[in-house]
């Protein structure tokens, strides 16, 4: 997939763990590790929204594209 998730850079920048951002923006241990493992299909922005105020980052801070060159 062509969107790649930066969640655990964040983490690690922020010096913290999972289990501390999941407490602190309302979801799951299992679904946080699901989108830092890229295997999520979608993201609200809601939850979007609380990654990036509870982290103190942008959202091109987590998600970035990277063009899919085959065809």
């Amino acid at each position: 997939m062509p969107i790649i998730v930066n969640l655990d850079i964040m983490l690690a920048k922020r010096k913290m763990k999972s289990k501390e951002l999941a407490g602190l923006i309302g979801i799951t241990e299992a679904n946080l590790s699901i989108l830092k493992s890229g295997k999520a299909k979608a993201i609200r922005f809601s939850t979007l929204e609380a990654i990036c105020i509870a982290l103190d980052c942008q959202p091109c801070d987590i998600l970035e594209y990277e063009k899919d060159i085959t065809f």
